[in-house]
């Protein structure tokens, strides 16, 4: 049995890395770094070529940090760190409005387009400043992630100033996405800093995950509640994003073995649990994005459609939970996810895959990039489950 097992893990654990080398960081060196402005392009048609300059500034940060990430963990590649430097350096001198919030949109020569209210923008970049920190040893570039970072719980502190509210003042919610995404944010500057409000973040966003969102009644995680955590029975109140409490999942995992804290391991496990229940299509396979906790039907649009990154996230968490578990439930929910995923939306003429499939898994259009889908999920679950798989 334990040679099967191996046999398993080191098929994939193989295929994780070639992937990443011979197709996904080729495809974005080659097609998306802009050598001329600094930065990256993302909305990229299925061979690579351009369809639109401008550029988001999420994936600024977010390639900022894989270039890094894949850097310090796959390959001391030197035009993966320059990349890395070249993003960092294109939100340093083009991606802040003079309120110190980043901009959403801006144009391949960086002039701000459209800022939104939230500060995704903001933890993408401190992300970025602190692993191009680590892999380059320049200390100036964490010390920029840590002042960032403080300013990102400052704009969180006082929304009605920073974050222009979503609905009228009659209608008072609290979001998951915040909340979990600082505690991966807090954990990657904790790389390069010993600064005690990393803590202090991971566990309030913990706390509050646990005191709000987590829904037992419903078995699920809920994406929109009250103030206090209380259930809204409307369509967005009731709304479950499989992928993104899978997401959470997993870097509650981190956590877990990082402060050698059981409790926390299980309720992770129970988040990815309800959420494989929520997400998985008996059906056609692969993780439906959205779900409704009464079982009503879900107002998104996209609710059946089979996006790349819960399929990504869902990877990460299965393998992450047999690693520490040995629960076969968890490699056969491996098996599956990665199997429907890598039959549907790895593309089989050009590198790097497909984003956006129907919900019986073919493809509903083929570009590999957008303001929202570039070199992100996919590498970093290719990347992330490679060293999960080591020698498992």
């Amino acid at each position: 049995m334990k040679a099967r097992k191996d046999a398993y893990w080191s098929r994939w654990h193989e295929a994780y890395h070639e992937e990443f080398v011979k197709s996904i960081m080729p495809f974005w060196m080659d097609h998306g770094l802009d050598r001329k402005n600094g930065g990256v392009y993302t909305c990229l048609d299925r061979d690579g070529s351009l369809m639109d300059s401008t550029k988001s500034v999420w994936f600024q940060g977010r390639f900022g940090w894989m270039a890094a990430y894949a850097y310090n963990n796959v390959r001391r590649n030197k035009a993966w760190l320059e990349a890395s430097k070249s993003c960092c350096e294109f939100l340093e001198k083009h991606c802040f409005d003079t309120d110190g919030r980043a901009f959403f949109e801006v144009t391949a020569e960086g002039v701000g387009l459209r800022k939104r209210r939230y500060v995704f923008s903001e933890c993408f970049a401190a992300m970025a400043y602190a692993e191009y920190s680590l892999a380059s040893g320049d200390k100036a570039w964490g010390k920029k992630a840590l002042e960032l970072f403080k300013r990102i719980r400052k704009f969180a502190a006082n929304p009605k100033k920073w974050m222009p509210s979503k609905y009228e003042p009659c209608m008072e919610a609290r979001g998951h996405s915040l909340t979990m995404i600082l505690i991966n944010v807090a954990n990657v500057l904790k790389q390069i800093s010993d600064d005690p409000v990393l803590d202090t973040q991971i566990t309030e966003s913990i706390e509050a995950l646990v005191k709000y969102f987590i829904h037992p009644e419903f078995k699920a995680l809920l994406e929109t509640v009250g103030p206090n955590g209380e259930f809204i029975d409307t369509n967005a109140g009731r709304t479950i994003n499989p992928g993104h409490c899978i997401e959470t999942s997993w870097f509650l995992l981190d956590v877990a073995i990082d402060r050698k804290d059981e409790a926390l391991k299980e309720i992770a496990l129970k988040i990815l649990d309800w959420s494989w229940g929520w997400g998985w299509d008996k059906k056609y396979g692969g993780i439906i994005s959205f779900k409704d906790c009464r079982n009503l039907p879900p107002q998104c649009y996209e609710q059946d459609m089979k996006f790349w990154w819960p399929q990504c996230e869902t990877i990460i968490a299965t393998a992450y939970a047999y690693k520490l578990t040995g629960d076969e439930k968890y490699k056969e929910r491996h098996r599956l996810v990665s199997e429907w995923t890598w039959k549907h939306m790895r593309d089989r003429k050009y590198p790097e895959w497909y984003g956006y499939l129907h919900r019986d898994g073919t493809v509903a259009q083929p570009a590999k990039g957008n303001i929202f889908k570039g070199p992100f999920h996919i590498p970093r679950m290719l990347v992330k489950t490679w060293l999960l798989t080591k020698g498992m």
